[in-house]
């Protein structure tokens, strides 16, 4: 009998315990750019709720994010660039309805080989005669771009099509997102843009500031000459305006449905909103004006759905212009 009732108890608990220790999991995907803020929350959110749920940060570009969450599968997308009308539309197919939640600004940056000692800065002209789709297979050396460079290889290393970095990339400097050269280096993940410039005298590349930063040992970062002279990358720059037109905010979009049915994806985007400005300092972006957070935080209370972006690509979106819209939406 004894036997018989241990048995039993055995069984209730084998069938509570998978119950019992199965986490919660909150899944984000997307921009490789935003992965480092997102990653460095989810991090610290962790620790927060001892394991008792789990945040899963893919970088599978901006894009590759969009899809997945228009379709669904995740409840949080990165994005180095706003959503566009074909995502929305996309979204909406499968009743997946957002909040647009800006959590840092970027400063877009152009980085060369440390040995180059020919680049001390570059205009816009110069990089869309590089980086246009007429000069696929004719600009291929240094002194194309600049006859007083040198007659050497021009080796491009730049993010791949789903990358919302591609895509601003290309409008702030060819003036059509995805407008590109295509016999380039491309790859998803940064560190393989790091390495390939940093290994290559001849090489250039572009990617997000704290990648930058992040190996700015092995790197270096190219001005923008602009009518007041070359702007560098910098919180400073970023902040008064001056770096332009490669400033841009980022941002993660929500689903409305996970946070409703989810309460680990509302406790996740409370923690990041209230955690941000710190964090983003840490990884080496540039946070938002605390009121920027109290603003996403109210978005995030009342559900207010959509974009202040209306689907389309903006360049040169200073932060007190993202201020007002947000204020006003």
């Amino acid at each position: 009998m004894k036997k018989a009732l241990l048995a039993l108890s055995v069984l209730a608990l084998v069938g509570i315990a998978p119950r019992a220790a199965k986490a919660q999991i909150v899944q984000i995907d997307g921009s490789s750019t935003v992965f480092p803020v997102t990653e460095a929350v989810a991090e610290e959110f962790q620790k927060s709720k001892k394991g008792k749920v789990k945040v899963t940060v893919g970088i599978a570009g901006t894009g590759g994010g969009f899809k997945k969450f228009c379709r669904g599968e995740i409840d949080v997308s990165n994005a180095s660039r706003p959503i566009l009308k074909s995502e929305i539309e996309d979204c909406k197919k499968s009743g997946v309805q957002f909040i647009e939640l800006p959590v840092a600004y970027d400063a877009l940056t152009v980085i060369v080989n440390p040995k180059n000692d020919w680049v001390k800065s570059i205009t816009v002209p110069d990089l869309k005669k590089m980086w246009e789709p007429a000069a696929q297979g004719k600009i291929t050396t240094w002194n194309q771009i600049r006859p007083e460079w040198p007659n050497s290889p021009l080796k491009l290393f730049g993010p791949g099509a789903d990358s919302g970095t591609f895509d601003y990339f290309t409008e702030a400097i060819v003036g059509k997102a995805k407008s590109s050269r295509g016999d380039f280096t491309a790859s998803e993940d940064d560190n393989v843009l790091v390495q390939g410039v940093s290994n290559d005298r001849n090489a250039l590349g572009y990617f997000g500031f704290a990648y930058y930063i992040e190996n700015q040992a092995k790197l270096k970062a190219v001005p923008i000459e602009t009518a007041k002279g070359p702007v560098g990358p910098s919180a400073k720059t970023v902040e008064d305006g001056t770096y332009q037109p490669l400033a841009r905010p980022i941002f993660i979009y929500v689903s409305k449905k996970s946070l409703d049915s989810k309460p680990e994806v509302r406790e996740f985007v409370d923690f990041y909103l209230k955690n941000a400005s710190k964090l983003v300092k840490d990884v080496k972006y540039i946070a938002l004006p605390p009121s920027a957070y109290k603003i996403a935080e109210e978005h995030v209370s009342k559900r207010k759905v959509g974009t202040v972006f209306g689907g389309t690509a903006e360049v040169g979106v200073k932060i007190e212009d993202l201020m007002k819209r947000e204020a006003n939406f």
